[in-house]
């Protein structure tokens, strides 16, 4: 038997719209595995009622598939589905990351990207690493596809995310995002998407604060969620360096100064609550991917 800790992620970070992505130090999601001749899943945990427990609906199942691995798994999930916090990607890692430890398969974690990944396929359609990578790797990472692979930098910056009483669909999310770009919104994407990297490498909140703007996707995806700009103003009032849509969404990050982490998550919450909204706040930070427990 094996158990691992998954981390929550976030993905896009503004800038990174499909490529950048961060694991949390918290939520969690616990997988544990043991040995059978058929793959069984059983789900607990915060929003199980809505996860199918059939190996071929699971992205769990897609993982067990894809490794040739059949085996009993229990997930515990800490990490609400349709959050904006990579639910199914912690979902997906943290059972590559245990199969492998399981049937000693000799996997790298970069390995497991593209392998996590098509259980991803399961819930959006197709096989996104942006999710996956952070789950697995730990840190910032750049999912680069076939011809870059996967970049990625240890760093442990202050985070909080707000995760609203919202529901989101992805495909809603993915409908709302602007098919063209203006040249002058794309080289200012860049430019931000730039500053953010060299922001994660520097460990510098400021700089990653800044680099989340983005004029094309974040702006489209902030309108399915009640209340953003005004919750996002009182972050950043509150010391939050930099606001944006975590994901699909409704979950809304921030980036801060450290020690602010307690002012920055009680106004993101006071100001949903003006809204009329149910919130909940996780004051976390950039932390490890998949951690085998047992």
């Amino acid at each position: 038997m094996v158990t691992v800790r998954a981390p929550a992620t976030s993905a896009n970070l503004g800038s990174g719209f499909d490529v950048f992505g961060i694991a949390l130090d918290r939520p969690n999601d616990y997988i544990t595995v043991e040995p059978a001749e058929q793959t069984t899943i059983e789900v607990t945990g915060v929003g199980s009622r809505y996860i199918p427990e059939d190996p071929e609906k699971n992205t769990v199942g897609a993982v067990a598939k894809a490794l040739d691995a059949p085996a009993h798994i229990h997930i515990d999930k800490g990490v609400r589905p349709a959050s904006g916090l990579g639910s199914s990607a912690a979902s997906a890692a943290g059972a590559a990351v245990a199969l492998n430890e399981l049937y000693d398969l000799g996997y790298s974690r970069s390995d497991l990207i593209p392998i996590a990944a098509e259980g991803e396929a399961l819930v959006s359609g197709e096989a996104h690493e942006d999710n996956v990578a952070p789950a697995l790797l730990g840190g910032f990472t750049i999912a680069g596809g076939d011809d870059l692979g996967t970049t990625h930098v240890n760093t442990s910056l202050p985070i909080v995310v707000c995760l609203p009483e919202i529901v989101v669909s992805t495909k809603d999310a993915r409908n709302v995002v602007p098919e063209t770009a203006e040249l002058t919104d794309t080289v200012t994407t860049i430019r931000h998407a730039a500053t953010l990297v060299a922001g994660m490498f520097q460990n510098d909140p400021i700089l990653v604060g800044k680099g989340m703007h983005d004029p094309v996707v974040t702006p489209a995806r902030a309108d399915l969620i009640d209340g953003f700009d005004v919750v996002s103003v009182a972050a950043q009032e509150a010391g939050a360096t930099g606001v944006t849509v975590s994901g699909a969404g409704p979950s809304v990050i921030a980036t801060c100064y450290p020690g602010r982490q307690r002012d920055v998550a009680s106004a993101m919450v006071e100001a949903f609550d003006q809204q009329s909204i149910d919130c909940r706040a996780y004051q976390t930070r950039i932390g490890h991917g998949v951690e085998v427990l047992d």
